[in-house]
């Protein structure tokens, strides 16, 4: 516990609560700033509890957030894919667009995404990007994110996906658990990677 008797500024991220001094000088305000912003980051990308984050009574979203991106000729019909997308329980859905060509034909989703918003992402992905040859493993993104089409990652973590493993995973049988346990031995073969990068 601190001795310093002065001024403290809080910081409220959902239920967590940091308390640390007020100095008059700038160059240290601006360096505590960046130290609270630097451990929320950490608590954030090592998977800290959803529910440190929530208000007590309000029910996290099924899935926080999707990307997705596709070919040009969706550029127009943003608003009836933004439809589609929340009707399927995605609401928070942001679309980029390739200028030339076909987007990669992944997909990629965080460790804690329901089975039937994982399959209906999927089925989105299937519709709108021509199919799924390679799943992104679970361990690169957020626990409810799903991503579709991304060319951020190359071919040291792409899992090339078949026809009838992707079936396996389309089966509206599987929870949640027994989906992200078949995702999970999708995605942990070793790879060779091809050298393109």
């Amino acid at each position: 516990m601190s001795s310093f008797k002065g001024r403290h500024r809080q910081c409220h991220y959902g239920n967590l609560r940091f308390r640390f001094p007020i100095h008059d000088h700038p160059a240290m305000t601006r360096t505590l700033s960046l130290l609270v912003l630097c451990l929320l980051s950490v608590v954030i990308a090592n998977g800290a509890p959803a529910s440190a984050f929530a208000d007590e009574g309000v029910p996290l979203p099924a899935v926080s957030r999707v990307e997705v991106v596709l070919a040009n000729e969706y550029r127009d019909q943003v608003a009836t894919l933004k439809q589609e997308f929340t009707q399927a329980g995605m609401p928070n859905v942001h679309f980029q667009f390739a200028k030339l060509g076909q987007p990669p034909q992944n997909i990629g989703l965080g460790r804690d995404v329901p089975a039937e918003k994982a399959r209906e992402a999927i089925r989105l992905a299937l519709k709108y990007n021509l199919g799924i040859g390679i799943l992104l493993p679970e361990r690169l993104f957020p626990p409810r994110f799903i991503t579709i089409a991304s060319s951020n990652y190359d071919d040291t973590v792409e899992y090339p996906i078949d026809r009838a493993a992707l079936t396996k995973l389309q089966n509206p049988d599987l929870t949640t658990e027994e989906f992200h346990r078949l995702y999970r031995e999708f995605t942990s073969a070793t790879l060779v990677p091809k050298g393109r990068y």
